[in-house]
């Protein structure tokens, strides 16, 4: 997975998950799991790239995650 930083302020510095934010998911093989506060750091929104495609992951007010293309 790779998280790269987009053009916008709020998505200034590229985030890396540390081993302390990483843990192994105990549910069916899933893979880690990261802390939505790891992926932010204390941002609103960060951009993700997969695949060659770029997506934006972006925490509400009231809490919720949304992901767009």
């Amino acid at each position: 997975m790779s998280i790269s930083p987009s053009d916008s302020p709020s998505c200034a510095e590229p985030v890396h998950a540390g081993t302390s934010s990483v843990r192994t998911s105990q549910a069916g093989g899933t893979g880690p799991t990261l802390s939505s506060e790891a992926l932010l750091a204390g941002r609103t929104a960060v951009t993700i790239e997969h695949l060659g495609e770029r997506y934006v992951l972006r925490a509400t007010r009231s809490g919720k995650l949304i992901l767009t293309k």
